[in-house]
């Protein structure tokens, strides 16, 4: 049993970090802390977690969060950075659900996020929490960057093409519409009912923050530098993550089943569909699942992979809790049993 808390609980990945942890066999949360809902009741703002959980929001208390054996950060971008060193010399290990630690190049970190990096040394520490590339050092992590949900589901598509060196990495094109939890849990016109409702979007074109970080990890696959065109889109659901991934074939490859299927056949929470079969957002509706399946369309030399999670879930809380079970050595399953929610 591991004493956690929780800094930044009102969110929507927050409260899907508290249903999911309120439920772990080996967890005891301990604090969740809220500035703006010091002294409420967590069940009172989020009903779904009556009779699970009877903490109050408190102040984030360095005190109360040194006794925690890990911390989880769901706070915005520049916040973890803040407190990170301060818990990480008392002993704490942390999970950072933002995007204070997932770029190791500190120049590139502040162009993209418009803040100076307070604690820069320890970008090179923090692991990267993709399971299904980097376990081994999540491991031994204990600070560590929980990915992104766009390029979580990014990444999940092309690495076993660029892994075996099959794909064009000059040309890439993720074509990727996104739920709108995926903007957070904030009084913002742009998310309101009426604004999303019976309409679809593109946005930030010329370029989106998730863009260094999912080039980072294919530049990493590759051992070159990709050239990738990222075209994010908001869609008129509540949760979840398409992602239409096209690259070049180097020649003519017949196997492509078979490489993703071997690539992930030991991999928990990636599912590779049969052969003609398209992955839906609601089948990962609620789960820690990434489906994947891959075409070449009218047997031309571009591939096609479809990649879905739920961007709650795979695309956050739940690939924190797996990288939890990782770091303490826990059933790498443990917590994240629940099937996606149909219909």
């Amino acid at each position: 049993m591991i004493k956690v808390g929780v800094v930044g609980g009102t969110g929507y990945t927050g409260v899907e970090l508290l249903r999911l942890l309120v439920l772990h066999k080996n967890v005891e949360l301990v604090a969740v802390t809220s500035r703006s809902e010091a002294g409420t009741k967590v069940a009172d703002i989020f009903p779904n977690l009556r009779g699970h959980l009877g903490l109050n929001y408190t102040v984030p208390d360095f005190k109360l969060l040194k006794t925690c054996d890990l911390v989880f950060f769901a706070t915005p971008n520049g916040t973890a950075m803040t407190m990170t060193r301060e818990l990480l010399e008392a002993g704490v290990k942390i999970i950072d659900l933002a995007a204070d630690f997932r770029l190791r190049d500190e120049v590139l970190w502040s162009q993209w996020y418009g803040m100076a990096h307070s604690c820069p040394d320890l970008l090179a520490e923090a692991v990267y929490g993709l399971p299904e590339v980097n376990r081994e050092q999540i491991k031994g992590a204990r600070l560590l960057a929980n990915p992104g949900c766009y390029p979580t589901a990014v990444q999940l598509g092309f690495l076993p093409l660029i892994e075996a060196g099959l794909i064009d990495v000059n040309s890439l094109i993720a074509d990727v519409k996104s739920g709108v939890s995926g903007a957070g849990r904030k009084a913002d016109v742009g998310v309101l009912l009426c604004e999303t409702s019976e309409n679809m979007k593109a946005y930030a074109v010329p370029g989106h923050r998730h863009l260094p970080e999912i080039k980072q990890g294919l530049n990493n696959a590759a051992g070159e530098q990709v050239a990738l065109t990222f075209v994010p889109h908001l869609t008129p659901m509540i949760r979840g993550i398409h992602a239409t991934l096209y690259a070049s074939l180097k020649g003519q490859v017949q196997e492509l089943q078979e490489i993703y299927t071997r690539r992930y056949a030991e991999e928990a929470f990636v599912d590779v569909l049969p052969t003609g079969m398209h992955p839906e957002t609601r089948s990962v509706k609620g789960s820690n699942m990434c489906r994947i399946s891959v075409f070449k369309p009218q047997s031309e030399n571009t591939v096609v992979i479809l990649s879905v999670i739920d961007n709650l879930l795979k695309g956050a809380a739940g690939q924190a809790i797996q990288n939890m079970n990782i770091m303490f050595d826990f059933r790498e399953t443990e917590g994240l049993a629940a099937l996606a929610v149909l219909p």
